[in-house]
């Protein structure tokens, strides 16, 4: 297991004009956690990746892996000497050996016994026993993304490294497989970073998220403290779906096209926005209306079924917004409906670095 240090970590190419793909990036990566960087592309996530495996020199600032230093001022440790396993997009198997020569590619100092054992203790590990004698292209998707993350564990790296591993993958095989490489990284006590694009893999994978934008890295934290308590709008909506519309703060409360509703945390007095998540806003049944009246009345526009659930479009006080409610019992398209808000809501600024 290692412990990872970024500090101050500046990345700048060449052109006309340079451009910045990492400023003064921190991170810290606890030993044995998984870490996912989350942002969309060009945002310098995979350049931060680059640098830590040694393939980038950094412009400025430092790496440091359980106490000595990879890159700093004069300071550049080469990518077979930093003890980084890397797993690129799409696997990326060398299409002339088997699987076992995949696997075996970074055990070449060990005698051939001692590379036999491992060889098939990693198959085993990743549930490739007896495929040892395979082409990459005699197996699937999902296999050799398992393939690319025995080789990455073959010569038990510090840290691994991972690069948009499941991009190639389709949709319900990338979630089984990031489920059995989670399981494979946790069981084998694996520091790992992961970078993404998608925010389904990072929530669902990761000890903590870390957002970047614009080559910066703009909140770090738990899956559920990010997508809970967003640093403003973007990180939110970048998080997952999410209701943002104009507001008023006074006191413990905000005002808006929903009504009043209670603050999770303090905010400045005066126009704002409000921020939720679609599941929180649900419809409201009889039982529900207290005396006088309680939640806002909506015109229902759409309900896009999404199996389980689905996702309601919802107009009130001609604010348009999303819910995201069960699939039994939907009201149809045109109907009136009374929704409430469930739990407390935040005021974020709209995006600030």
């Amino acid at each position: 297991m290692s412990h990872l240090v970024v500090k101050g970590l500046s990345v700048t190419f060449a052109g006309r004009p340079p451009v910045a793909a990492l400023r003064s990036v921190d991170l810290e990566v606890a030993d044995g956690s998984i870490v996912a960087v989350l942002g969309p592309s060009g945002c310098g996530k995979t350049t931060l990746l680059r640098v830590i495996a040694g393939l980038q020199r950094p412009g400025a600032g430092r790496v440091e892996l359980d106490g000595v230093e990879l890159d700093a001022d004069g300071t550049h440790l080469p990518p077979e000497k930093r003890g980084i396993g890397l797993v690129p997009q799409e696997g990326a198997l060398f299409p002339h050996l088997d699987v076992a020569g995949n696997v075996a590619f970074g055990l070449r100092q060990l005698d051939k016994a001692t590379r036999t054992a491992r060889i098939e203790e990693l198959l085993a590990m990743v549930g490739l026993e007896g495929l040892g004698g395979r082409r990459p292209h005699e197996i699937s998707g999902g296999q050799q993304q398992r393939v690319a993350l025995a080789r990455a564990l073959a010569p038990r790296p510090s840290m691994v490294l991972l690069d948009e591993p499941f991009s190639a993958l389709d949709a319900g095989l990338r979630a089984e497989v990031r489920a059995e490489v989670t399981r494979l990284l946790r069981e084998a006590g694996t520091t790992a970073v992961m970078v993404t694009h998608d925010q389904a893999e990072a929530l669902e994978m990761a000890d903590a998220v870390a957002v970047m934008r614009a080559g910066r890295i703009i909140q770090v934290g738990p899956p559920a403290e990010l997508y809970r308590e967003p640093h403003d709008t973007w990180v939110g909506a970048f998080l997952g779906d999410a209701i943002a519309i104009p507001g008023i703060v006074d006191g413990p409360t905000v005002t808006g096209a929903l009504g009043p509703l209670r603050l999770r945390r303090p905010a400045p007095a005066g126009s704002t926005t409000i921020f939720l998540r679609p599941e929180q806003l649900r419809l409201l049944g009889p039982e529900d209306v207290a005396p006088g009246g309680a939640g806002v009345l909506a015109e229902v526009r759409a309900v896009r079924f999404r199996g389980h659930e689905a996702a309601v479009d919802l107009v009130v006080d001609g604010v348009e917004l999303m819910a995201r409610w069960p699939s039994a019992g939907l009201p149809p398209v045109g109907a009136t409906v009374r929704v409430g808000v469930v739990g407390d809501v935040l005021a974020l600024e709209q995006q600030r670095d």
